[in-house]
This record gives structure tokens, C-alpha cells and sequence, in this order.
């Protein structure tokens, strides 16, 4: 029986452009520079598809460290992208403020397009300014693909991918994408920062007073449960404070989630 060529979309990815994401996802780790990894990549889809290369951007250590996104160390555009768009969401993200797309990106397990995002989310006010933004500089739809919780790798087109966007093609992507984030995570220096001197910082009896605390323990009843007195799991929370930068013993177990020391 002779086998049927799979049907990736007849809107966006013709077979040979399917074999090509492919083959990408094996020479990719030849490839000896950032730009070239997204060059590449962006060569293949945006020939027969309204599909482009957005970019990647390789998370902070910190969840909420926003200030973490620097352009060229942290964030990588593809030359492509509209300028406008970067300038305008570089300044944007350079205020800190939190951008709900790439949060939602680092707590995803798979992908998603920019309308279903928005969709899901209903978002208001300053949450609602990057997808207006988008649209403003005729960036209809994108899609986002989380790696590993270190990366998101995005793409974006001038028309909204749905109702076409098959489960194959988002896979496609997906795949390519995971290549592309793994081939710059080696070839972007390692980040200090991402380690962190904060995750090191605290000892085990702070992670563990602190992993109790997220479970509405008291001080009293963690001292019970760590054989500690009261006064020694408040040093530890004190500690454990310092360390995080933190104000009081809810934003230090906040704080010590949000760097996945505790779970």
C-alpha cells in the first residue's frame, strides 16, 4: 500500500516547506550564531506561508524580573519585524511592567495564538496595550511557544491564523520552535542572573521553614514539625527576608514559589 504524504495545512505548509521545518530541527545545531538560528528559520515559512518569525526571549530567573528583558541579550528579533513594534514594546518592557503574554508563556505547557490568549484572558486596561499595539503596526496574530519554562519562541502574521491553524501545523511550529531555543540556549553566554545568587542564598532549614509557611502552617506548628524552637523558625524567616528582598512572610513564600525554590 502506498503510504499518503501527511497533511500538515493547506493554508500554511506546503509538503516541502513541511520537510524543511524538519530538516531544520537537525541542521539547526550547526548553526554558530543567534541571528542566523531565527534568519533561517524565518527563510523557510515566510517563503509560501503569511507566517514570520517573531523572535525568542530567554525568561529571567525571577518570574517577576521584567527588567531582565534587554534586546540582544535576553530578547532576540528577528530583522523583519516591524521596527516600530520593537521600539515601542522595548520602551514598554524596559518600565518593568509585567507583559501578560510572556507570563502566560512561562507558566504554559503548550502553545497558543494571540487570539486565544486574549480570548481566554478577557484582559482590561494596560493589559490590553501589546495586542493593541500588534494590530497598530499590522501584526494580526501570533503564536507563542514555551520552552522548558527558560524560553518562548514567537511567530506572527499580518492575518489571524485561525480557523485553519490545524493541530499539525501548530506542532510543526512547536517542534521548530523547541529546536531553536535549544540551539540558543548553547549559544547564548550562560546568565549569571538566571542561576542566581538569591537561589543558592538560602540554606536548607530556610527552604524548609518556607515550604511549610506555604502550607498555612504557623511558626509555631512548623517549629513542631522541624524540631526547632519558635524563635529559630522566626530567624529563619527573618533570614530567608534578607535574602529575598522581601518585606514580610507572605511575599517571602510568594517570592521563594516564584523562583521554584519551594514547590
Amino acid at each position: 500500500m502506498t503510504r499518503q504524504p501527511m497533511l500538515i495545512t493547506q493554508a500554511f505548509f506546503d509538503s516541502d516547506v513541511a520537510a524543511e521545518l524538519i530538516d531544520y530541527c537537525m541542521e539547526v545545531e550547526q548553526i554558530n550564531a543567534v541571528d542566523d538560528v531565527l534568519n533561517r528559520l524565518h527563510e523557510i515559512i515566510a517563503r509560501k506561508s503569511c507566517v514570520r518569525v517573531l523572535g525568542a526571549n530567554r525568561f529571567a530567573a525571577r518570574r517577576c524580573d521584567w527588567r531582565r528583558i534587554e534586546i540582544g541579550k535576553t530578547v532576540f528579533f528577528h530583522k523583519d519585524v516591524p521596527r516600530g513594534w520593537v521600539d515601542e514594546w522595548g520602551a514598554f518592557a524596559a518600565d518593568g511592567r509585567p507583559l501578560v503574554g510572556l507570563i502566560t508563556a512561562r507558566m504554559c505547557l503548550a502553545p497558543f495564538t494571540w487570539r486565544e490568549l486574549w480570548t481566554m484572558l478577557d484582559p482590561v486596561g494596560v493589559d490590553r496595550w501589546p495586542i493593541e499595539l500588534a494590530i497598530k503596526h499590522g501584526m494580526r496574530d501570533g503564536y507563542l511557544c514555551p520552552v522548558g519554562g527558560r524560553w518562548v519562541v514567537g511567530y506572527w502574521s499580518p492575518r489571524a491564523f485561525e480557523p485553519r491553524f490545524t493541530h499539525q501545523a501548530r506542532a510543526l511550529l512547536y517542534m521548530t520552535a523547541a529546536s531553536a531555543a535549544m540551539r540558543l540556549e548553547r549559544l547564548v553566554k550562560e546568565d549569571s542572573g538566571r542561576v542566581g545568587q538569591r537561589r543558592a542564598g538560602l540554606t536548607p532549614r530556610e527552604l524548609a521553614v518556607l515550604r511549610h509557611a506555604s502550607d498555612g502552617k504557623t511558626a509555631r506548628e512548623i517549629a513542631a514539625a522541624l524540631g526547632l524552637g519558635t524563635e529559630t523558625v522566626r530567624s529563619h524567616f527573618k533570614n530567608a527576608e534578607a535574602k529575598l528582598g522581601t518585606r514580610n512572610r507572605t511575599q517571602t513564600v510568594a517570592e521563594a514559589m516564584r523562583q521554584l525554590l519551594i514547590l
